[in-house]
């Protein structure tokens, strides 16, 4: 199918935009350390149903598990770690401003290691989606009150986040590179080891306490999770894997980097949040780099 990898790519950022509101609210009843292990594990639970039900094929190699398994682990215990640390130290904005160096990590590995070759008018569709991503990320006003400055190590969690994120997709891909996988399948091999690493670590975290029990208490939260489980973890990391299957790592990676953009609406509707001008110029800029690279092929 044209244009399967870009339009699963473009899918991912929708569904994470909303999977980050679930989670914000989920993690601000409970805490962010119970959220994390708790929408892996439910998210492993859509997929052994949806596996089952569908009845799909489990088996592939070896060496595409242990590429699949190292991509959970660099993309969702590394990454992912070092970008809730950078949240704590500098926040959101800028945390999120500094994964938008995601994407060209992403092709520069890719270009290296895979050995895919971006044309000019797809480098420049990356670099005017960044920019349009820049221009959001970057006005955002941060509240006069809050205790977020910039500092080394804020950037430097943010940094490592950026450099999971690309290095997980670049091992994905090695898998698919090896023969075809179905994206739940992908997943679920994926998933697997991240689970398995940061349930004890999470225990750990929590003093020995049960990080589910603290869902006893706040029903709200636990459905909140539920929901950012069902469409972020399964479904969002499920249609990742389908684009970088289908197109360069560099393009997909791009186009999933325009979370902040697509949730301008989302934060106006939900948060009744007022828009800028900027906001808005930065969106139809990244709109128009996704067009780009579109067009590019």
């Amino acid at each position: 199918m044209l244009y399967l990898g870009e339009l699963a790519a473009l899918v991912t950022a929708f569904l994470w935009s909303g999977t980050s509101i679930a989670f914000t609210e989920a993690s601000t009843r409970v805490g962010s350390v119970a959220v994390n292990i708790t929408r892996l594990m439910l998210a492993l639970v859509y997929l052994s149903a949806t596996i089952l039900l569908l009845k799909l094929d489990l088996e592939i190699t070896f060496s595409q598990i242990t590429f699949l398994g190292l991509s959970g682990l660099v993309g969702l215990v590394f990454g992912d770690g070092f970008l809730f640390k950078s949240f704590q130290h500098i926040g959101a904005r800028l945390s999120m401003l500094i994964m938008s160096l995601a994407p060209p990590i992403s092709a520069i590995l890719a270009y290296f290691f895979l050995g895919e070759l971006i044309s000019f008018w797809e480098i420049l569709g990356i670099l005017v989606t960044i920019l349009g991503i820049a221009i959001v990320v970057l006005q955002k006003q941060e509240n006069p009150y809050s205790k977020y400055k910039i500092s080394r190590i804020g950037i430097l969690y943010a940094f490592l986040g950026a450099v999971g994120q690309g290095i997980g997709l670049i091992l994905a891909k090695f898998a698919f590179n090896q023969g075809e996988i179905n994206g739940f399948v992908a997943t679920f091999y994926r998933m697997i080891p991240a689970i398995i690493v940061l349930f004890p670590l999470t225990i750990l975290i929590q003093k020995s306490v049960n990080p589910f029990k603290v869902y006893i208490k706040n029903s709200k939260a636990f459905l909140y999770t539920i929901v950012g489980s069902i469409i972020g973890p399964y479904l969002g990391i499920t249609f990742s894997l389908i684009a970088i299957a289908n197109t360069y790592v560099g393009i997909a990676a791009t186009i999933m980097a325009t979370v902040p953009v697509i949730m301008l609406p989302l934060v106006k509707y939900y948060y009744r949040e007022k828009l800028s001008l900027l906001s808005i110029l930065g969106a139809f800029i990244a709109v128009g780099g996704i067009g780009i690279l579109f067009l590019a092929k």
